[in-house]
């Protein structure tokens, strides 16, 4: 058994197609199902199930594909260790991130980052937050910006911001007139809710369950400004973090505070007992130490 033959079973199991995997791997498929016959032979036992359409993973190859996986990571941590001990003014970072944390917070980061350090260059993907935990956790990722909480056993976790959610409403809307607006009273309302991707969409769904009420959804959305404009057409109300609602400008919304208080909590995170490259402490620290760039004005 070989890593090559492991690496090649894994694109197989990817694609559920030796066909595609040959593909993907630029080698020709009777090699392929030749190496991997070879690998199956030599574990005794059958771990694709060919079709003419599809390749199935057996019983035995999920168990394979597990130790598997796990081998390629120690892998590439091992290659991530002995470069950064040979090469510490170079490195590369792979961050998952919710877009809508990326576009509030990062830019500004991302530009005192690099003029400090040039050489580091940094992989952003964009995920909703359920999917940006999932994926550090399975080693997709090096760091993630998840909202909080998340299962902390699991995880090393750096708070950066700490916010409460606010309310928008049109200005001829009755509750404009208050400054502050306790959550039972938007039982009868219609939201405006960010798409169930969002941790948002369940934090709030959450907090109004909490106060007795199932809220009214009547529009989801994955864009803050397009909500923000539906509660200046009078569509109905909806509720943001205090970052984004200080980028709201329309003279049609009043934006009030809520009670109880909801919070809106962002960390960077990193899998427990995980290797993480010198450039990935690097960066943990520099945001750390640079706080300011996580508070919107």
């Amino acid at each position: 058994m070989d890593l090559r033959q492991l690496k090649y079973f894994l694109e197989i199991v990817k694609h559920k197609s030796i066909t595609k995997a040959s593909e993907s791997l630029h080698i020709s498929q009777p090699a392929l199902s030749k190496m991997i016959k070879g690998l199956e032979d030599e574990l005794g036992i059958p771990l694709i199930v060919r079709t003419n359409k599809t390749s199935d993973i057996t019983d035995a190859g999920l168990v394979v594909m597990e130790y598997a996986q796990k081998v390629m990571l120690l892998m590439d941590e091992m290659a991530i260790t002995l470069n950064d001990m040979t090469n510490l003014s170079r490195g590369q970072i792979h961050i998952g991130l919710p877009p809508i944390i990326g576009s509030l917070f990062f830019p500004k980061v991302l530009a005192k980052f690099h003029l400090k350090y040039p050489n580091v260059h940094i992989n952003f993907t964009e995920y909703g937050a359920a999917r940006v935990v999932k994926s550090v956790e399975e080693g997709e990722f090096e760091l993630g910006v998840a909202v909080l909480p998340i299962e902390e056993q699991h995880f090393d976790i750096y708070p950066i911001v700490e916010e409460e959610m606010k309310l928008l409403v049109h200005r001829e809307h009755p509750l404009a007139i208050q400054e502050i607006v306790e959550l039972h009273e938007l039982k009868d309302e219609e939201f405006i809710f960010y798409s169930e991707e969002f941790a948002l969409h369940q934090i709030m769904r959450n907090e109004c369950i909490s106060q007795g009420f199932e809220p009214k959804v009547l529009f989801k959305s994955s864009q803050w400004d397009f909500m923000s404009e539906m509660v200046a057409a009078n569509l109905g109300v909806t509720a943001l973090p205090e970052s984004i609602c200080n980028r709201v400008q329309n003279p049609e919304i009043k934006i009030i505070n809520l009670r109880p208080a909801i919070q809106w909590n962002l960390a960077v995170i990193a899998k427990k007992d995980r290797y993480l490259s010198f450039a990935a402490r690097t960066f943990i620290n520099f945001i750390l130490n640079e706080k300011q760039f996580f508070h919107y004005n």
